[in-house]
């Protein structure tokens, strides 16, 4: 059917992000590894589309499924804030290629310190390009910045992931197979705040219910940041510790690629449900935010502004 533009909202969520269920069905959506594998004219021309819905200006014939399918791969994507296209390994639709073969190996290779510190390193280093890439951009991030961010969660889990292990180098094989997670864990609460650190410093960019900005709060980053590092260690948790318990008994020649694909099939479902978590806009009351930001609300909106919205990345 063709789209209606007098009513058509592009923008408008297809389910309710009010519900965690409906947060999960969008983020199956665009969290989809398929559109991984999108050629980049198609992106592109899914951007063309959004901006011209945006605008009214739509081709005649155009139809609502072309509409939906591309806004699904703008948002699997393109940046919320900046709306510059984003890196693939970055992208939220990479998780499951990209952290199947990385769990399946850091499950498979965990014995001796080489692999370890090998695949923790490997790991980290893809958590610091997704967590960068995810970011709320309202401040930019210098080289340096960048480079000490990923300096210091790389090796706070590589430390963490050799200490562990060497602990438990005479515990049950059960309790060994779970320091990855452990270590992944860990790191997730360095990593994350330490590639988004701009947010903490400077604050994150709050705006009203109709998208005006209306100032910078740490607090809301703190809030955001927390809510992704919870995020990040649920969607982990499954195919590390449920892997854990499958692979007690050996299976040699199949072991590797099992863990891989089965990490995959954890992936497929729990990248969707650890986004839904949170809704991605959250709203935060005026009353938490900084005095001289509650000053300046309370000066401009007066007591019509009960609440403030930020986008917490993912």
């Amino acid at each position: 059917m063709e789209a209606n533009l007098s009513s058509f909202d592009i923008d408008a969520p297809r389910w309710d992000q009010g519900t965690f269920l409906g947060r999960v069905k969008h983020f199956f959506n665009v969290t989809d590894p398929r559109t991984v594998f999108v050629p980049e004219q198609k992106l592109d021309w899914a951007k063309v589309m959004v901006e011209k819905s945006r605008m009214g200006v739509l081709p005649p014939g155009t139809q609502v499924e072309q509409l939906l399918y591309a806004k699904k791969l703008y948002d699997s994507a393109f940046h919320p804030d900046t709306g510059e296209k984003m890196n693939v390994i970055g992208r939220m639709s990479f998780q499951v290629p990209g952290g199947m073969i990385i769990t399946g190996f850091m499950l498979q290779f965990y014995r001796t310190m080489p692999a370890v510190i090998f695949w923790q390193w490997v790991n980290q280093s893809f958590n610091a390009l997704v967590n960068y890439t995810n970011r709320n951009a309202a401040f930019p991030t210098s080289v340096r910045q960048m480079a000490l961010s990923y300096f210091t969660a790389t090796t706070t889990a590589v430390a963490t992931a050799v200490g562990m292990n060497m602990l438990t180098k005479r515990a049950p094989p059960l309790v060994g197979r779970w320091v990855p997670f452990a270590a992944v864990a860990a790191a997730n609460c360095v990593n994350i705040p330490m590639m988004r650190q701009q947010e903490l410093i400077h604050g994150i960019c709050v705006k009203d219910r109709n998208h005006n900005e209306i100032g910078h709060s740490r607090r809301a980053a703190a809030i955001g940041i927390t809510q992704v590092v919870i995020s990040r260690i649920t969607m982990a948790a499954p195919s590390h510790v449920g892997l854990s318990f499958v692979f007690v008994q050996k299976i040699k020649v199949l072991h590797a690629p099992l863990q891989v694909m089965l990490s995959g099939c954890f992936l497929i479902f729990m990248v969707p449900v650890a986004c839904g978590l949170f809704p991605q806009r959250c709203e935060l009351s005026v009353s938490y935010l900084e005095p001289e930001l509650q000053d300046t609300i309370k000066a401009k909106y007066g007591e019509l502004l009960p609440y403030v919205y930020f986008n917490k990345g993912l």
